[in-house]
C-alpha cells in the first residue's frame, strides 16, 4: 500500500513538471519556478482555508466563517473570495487570468501579515504568458489534494522536487537558491539543531531551515524550541524562501527586505546557536577597496578580507556565533590553502581554536558546479562539557587544539545520471565518526582511518603551515590501486551517451533545415 502511494505521488510531481515544461519558450527556466510554485502555494492555502471553513460551519459557527481571526488562530491563512483557488479555476480560460492570479496573491498577503513580502508582486501580468498554457497548468495543479495526507507532506515534497529540478534545469551559473538535499541532511545531523537560534546568512529558498525542522521532528524534538533567522539577497528567491517556510507552518525572521548580508545586515546583534549556510562560491567583486574597511565583523582579524568573499563569509559566521555556537557551511576548496590575506585569517582562526572539522565532499554533488567543495564545522566551545540535549545527557571531551579531517571524495551514490548524493547509510557513517570523535570516551570509539579520517593536533597543522587540505593529514595509499574504475567508467559512459544524443539531435535539425531550404543533403 505504501509503495502504491509513493508511486502515485511521484506521478503527480512528474506530471506537474511536464506541465511546467510547457512554459518553455514563453518564460526562462529561471522564471518558471516562480510561476509554478506561486500557484501551488495558492492551491495549498485554499485547501487549508476550505477545510477550516467547513469545520466552522459543522460546529455551528457559520457567522464566523468570514472572520480572519478564526483562521489565523488555527495557523490557516484567511482568503477572500477572489483569492480562492475555486475562483481561479472558474476563470482560468479568461484572457485576464494572469491579472486575477496577481490580485489573488496580493489579497492573500494583504489579509495575512505573516506573509508580508512573501508572495510574487504583480508578477504573472508582467510575463505575458499564453493563456492556454497557464490554464493547463492550473488544471494540473487542481488535481492535487494538498492536505489529504499530513504524514506525507505532499506540498512540501512537491516543493523539494521542483526546487531540485529547477536547479538542475538552470545548470551552471544559476540555481544558487538550492543546496542538494543530502548535503543539508548531513549538516543537520552533524550539528543537531534541537534548541536555540538557527541562522543562515545566504538562505536561498530556505532549505537549511526546512531540514532543521525535519531533523527535530524525526528525533521527537519540538520545533517550538527553535527560532529561525536568515537573509537572502535576490528578491525573487527571498519570496520563494518565505513561501517555502509558510507552506510548512515554519515561522522565520528573514529580515524586512531582501538585502546583501555584507552591506545591509538584517541581524546585526544576532548571536546564533546554530549556523547552516551555503554561501556563493568564490564570489568576486563583493566590495570595492574602500568599502566595509571598519566593519565590526572583521574585528580581531586585523584586516578586511580581500579578493573573493570566501573569508568574509567565514568571519560573518564567526561574528554571529553564541558562546557555545556551532556552524556548518560550504566553501570552495581553494579556501583551504589560499595565501596572502586568506592565510593570515585562516591562521588566526586556527589559533583561536574555532575550527572543529573539515570535510571534503565528492565532485558532482552540485547542479551549479562540478568542483569538489568543503564542509567546514566551526565550534565556539571545544572544551569538555556536559549538557542535556533532547532529553539525553551529552558528554563532550576537551577537543581544544584538535581538528578532525575527513575525505568523502569516494563516498556517495550516483543519481540523475551524472550527479552524486549521500544516502542514509553514508550520512550515518560520517555523522557517527564525527560524534564519536567529540565524545568523552572517544579513545575507545574513534580511530583514524586511512583515506577517510584523521584527528590532527594544532602542532601538526602548524607544521603544515596552517593548511586545511585534508590530504596533508589523512594517510593515503597508492592511488592507482584504489581507483573505483567501474564507477568512473559508468560516469564517463553517461556523459558520452548524452554527448552522442545531443550530436544526433543537432545533425537531424541541420539536415531538416537544409531540406526545408531546398538543398537536401543525401548520405
Amino acid at each position: 500500500m505504501v509503495n502504491k502511494k509513493q508511486v502515485k505521488e511521484k506521478s503527480i510531481e512528474e506530471t506537474l513538471w511536464d506541465s511546467a515544461n510547457k512554459l518553455r519558450g514563453s518564460v526562462e527556466a529561471s522564471e518558471y519556478k516562480h510561476v509554478v510554485l506561486g500557484l501551488i502555494f495558492l492551491k495549498f492555502a485554499s485547501d487549508k482555508f476550505e477545510k477550516r471553513k467547513a469545520e466552522l460551519i459543522s460546529e455551528g459557527k457559520e457567522k464566523y466563517a468570514d472572520m480572519v481571526e478564526f483562521y489565523t488562530m488555527k495557523n490557516v491563512f484567511y482568503l477572500p473570495e477572489i483569492s480562492r483557488w475555486s475562483y481561479l479555476v472558474e476563470n482560468s480560460k479568461q484572457e485576464d487570468i494572469a491579472l486575477k492570479i496577481d490580485t489573488a496573491l496580493f489579497t492573500v498577503e494583504k489579509n495575512n501579515p505573516a506573509l508580508k513580502g512573501a508572495l510574487p508582486d504583480n508578477y504573472y501580468s508582467r510575463l505575458n504568458l499564453d493563456v492556454s498554457k497557464l490554464a493547463s497548468l492550473i488544471d494540473t495543479i487542481n488535481n492535487i489534494d494538498t492536505i489529504k495526507d499530513k504524514q506525507q507532506d505532499i506540498v512540501g515534497r512537491i516543493y523539494e522536487y521542483f526546487l531540485s529540478k529547477f536547479a538542475l534545469a538552470e545548470g551552471k551559473g544559476k540555481g544558487e537558491f538550492y543546496t542538494p538535499k543530502s548535503i543539508v541532511n548531513l549538516i543537520a545531523e552533524m550539528l543537531e539543531p534541537y534548541k536555540g537560534k538557527i541562522y543562515d546568512p545566504a538562505c536561498g529558498s530556505g532549505g537549511m531551515f526546512v531540514q532543521s525542522v525535519k531533523f527535530i521532528e524525526s528525533h521527537q524534538g519540538n520545533k517550538r524550541d527553535i527560532s529561525i533567522y536568515g537573509q537572502e539577497y535576490t528578491n525573487t528567491t527571498y519570496k520563494l524562501a518565505k513561501m517555502n517556510l509558510a507552506i510548512r507552518g515554519i515561522s522565520a525572521n528573514l529580515g524586512d527586505i531582501a538585502a546583501d548580508t555584507f552591506f545591509n545586515d538584517q541581524h546585526k546583534d544576532l548571536k546564533a546557536d546554530f549556523i547552516m549556510a551555503n554561501p556563493p562560491f568564490n564570489q568576486k567583486q563583493w566590495r570595492s577597496e574602500n568599502e566595509l574597511t571598519d566593519d565590526p565583523r572583521w574585528a580581531g582579524y586585523e584586516l578586511p578580507p580581500k579578493g573573493n568573499a570566501n573569508y568574509a563569509w567565514i568571519l560573518n559566521i564567526v561574528s554571529k556565533l553564541s558562546e557555545n555556537g556551532v556552524a556548518g557551511f560550504l566553501l570552495a576548496n581553494g579556501a583551504l590553502s589560499g595565501g596572502g590575506d586568506e592565510y593570515k585569517i585562516r591562521k588566526k582562526l586556527i589559533e583561536n581554536d574555532l575550527i572543529e572539522a573539515i570535510l571534503v565532499l565528492p565532485m558532482n554533488m552540485f547542479y551549479t558546479t562540478d568542483i569538489s567543495v568543503t564542509l567546514w564545522i566551526l565550534n565556539k566551545n571545544k572544551k569538555a562539557r556536559t549538557f542535556e540535549q533532547n532529553g539525553k545527557l551529552k558528554k563532550y571531551r576537551n577537543r581544544a587544539n584538535e581538528i578532525l579531517f575527513m575525505n568523502l571524495r569516494n563516498v556517495g551514490e550516483a543519481f540523475e545520471k551524472k550527479y552524486i548524493q549521500f544516502n542514509e547509510e553514508n550520512i550515518k557513517e560520517i555523522v557517527d565518526v564525527y560524534h564519536k570523535w567529540q565524545q568523552i570516551d572517544f579513545e575507545e570509539q574513534y580511530v583514524n582511518i586511512a583515506e577517510f579520517c584523521y584527528s590532527a593536533t594544532f602542532e601538526e597543522v602548524a607544521n603544515k603551515d596552517f593548511s586545511l587540505v585534508p590530504s596533508k593529514y589523512i594517510e593515503f595509499k597508492d592511488q592507482d590501486e584504489d581507483i573505483d574504475f567501474d564507477r568512473k567508467m559508468r560516469l564517463l559512459q553517461t556523459k558520452f551517451a548524452e554527448l552522442l544524443k545531443t550530436e544526433e539531435s543537432s545533425n537531424k535539425e541541420l539536415l531538416a533545415l537544409f531540406k526545408e531550404l531546398g538543398y537536401e543533403i543525401r548520405s
